[in-house]
This record gives C-alpha cells, structure tokens and sequence, in this order.
C-alpha cells in the first residue's frame, strides 16, 4: 500500500526534527500546534511557534533552502493539516503506537498522554497563566486538566513501583487508558470547535465595510 500524503509528511517532520535535535518529541508537536491553532488570543506568530520548538531560538542551518524546507514542512505540511480539526466532521486523534502490554510500556503509553496533554493546553494557553475561554471550551479544559493529573499519577506510579502486576492487571490497565485516550481526544475535539465558533463570531462582529473618503 502506498503511504497517503499525510503519513508521508509526518515521516518528513518527524526526520527534520530528529536532524535538527528538536527536545520536543513529535506527538507533543502536534498537540502543541493544535492548541496554537485553537486558542482565542489573536495574534499568533508561525517563526514564533516554530522558534518555540528549540526554546527560543531557531537552529543552526547550512543555507537557507534547509530553513525554508523545515519552514514548509512544520507551517504548510503539519500546521495546514492540523486546521483541518476545526470541523465537526474531523476530530483529532492522538497518537496511536502498537507495543505490547508491559509495565514498561505502560509507563510509555502514559508518558506519552501526559505530553500531549501538557502540549494542547500549552498551545492553547500561549503562555499566559490565563485565557477568557467559551464555555464548552472551559470545560473541556478542565477535564483535560484531571486526565493530566492521573496521567502524572499513573507514570509517578510506574516509575516508583514497576512490578509486574501479572497479564491480566496489565490488560486491565490498558484498556482503562484506551478509554481515556478516547475521552481525551473527545474533550480536545471540543474545545477546539468551542474556540473555533466563538472566534468566527468575533470576527463576524468586526465591521468590514470601509471608511467614507471626504
């Protein structure tokens, strides 16, 4: 089977951003720039994001085609892609990793929630302590918020207590946590269409006709 376009451009993000030894891992990426896309504060720079990726400042780059080309990836592949999940008929999904079901594992899995969680209301929040937030959307921050805490809990645990509690706890356990991922995703879907509405409403209020010359 030939890989669609959308798994090809993640493969291209994924490779610049190990080239480049971006700390932000992938999944975090995505969720990052979702909460970016969603967020009701206005002004929103792309170099800014992308700067914020390396902590600030961009990487080192042999020549200019090799910024432009990690430009276009993150801002007119990722980004673009992602701003597909503004309608009701797209909802996000997190991301999805076949492993098997080991205490080690486990603590991955969770991990991996947990930055994802932490990347979504990052971007969302954009680093304000903060954010006037439409109703559906503020309560679906507030739930992301909880799972993020039992995520916290959940690799605190796996990390002071990794026994193997035996197959079938740790079936349990995976299952309960594929639940939550579908609750997680449910309530990111939200609140970015929440935000979405009340941003499209805002603008539609911004008069548009022009002044009268005298």
């Amino acid at each position: 089977m030939k890989k669609t376009a959308k798994a090809a451009g993640e493969v291209a993000v994924k490779a610049l951003l190990d080239k480049y030894a971006c700390p932000v891992p992938f999944h975090r990426v995505r969720t990052t720039f979702l909460g970016q896309i969603a967020t009701p504060q206005m002004a929103i720079s792309p170099l800014a994001i992308i700067k914020g990726l390396w902590g600030g400042e961009l990487p080192v780059f042999d020549s200019i085609d090799e910024l432009n080309a990690l430009l276009e990836a993150l801002v007119q592949g990722l980004w673009n892609e992602l701003t597909r999940h503004q309608k009701r008929n797209q909802p996000f999904r997190l991301t999805r990793t076949l492993m098997e079901e080991s205490p080690a594992n486990l603590g991955l899995y969770g991990r991996t929630r947990l930055e994802e969680l932490g990347g979504f209301l990052d971007g969302l929040f954009l680093g304000a302590d903060s954010i006037d937030l439409p109703e559906r959307a503020h309560e679906a921050v507030m739930h992301l918020i909880e799972l993020r805490t039992m995520m916290e809990g959940l690799c605190e645990l796996v990390t002071r207590d990794p026994v193997d509690k035996g197959p079938a706890a740790l079936t349990t356990t995976f299952k309960h946590l594929r639940g939550l991922t579908r609750i997680m995703e449910t309530e990111i879907h939200e609140a970015v269409l929440s935000c979405t509405r009340a941003r499209r409403q805002m603008l539609e209020t911004i008069p548009t006709t022009k002044p009268t010359m005298h």
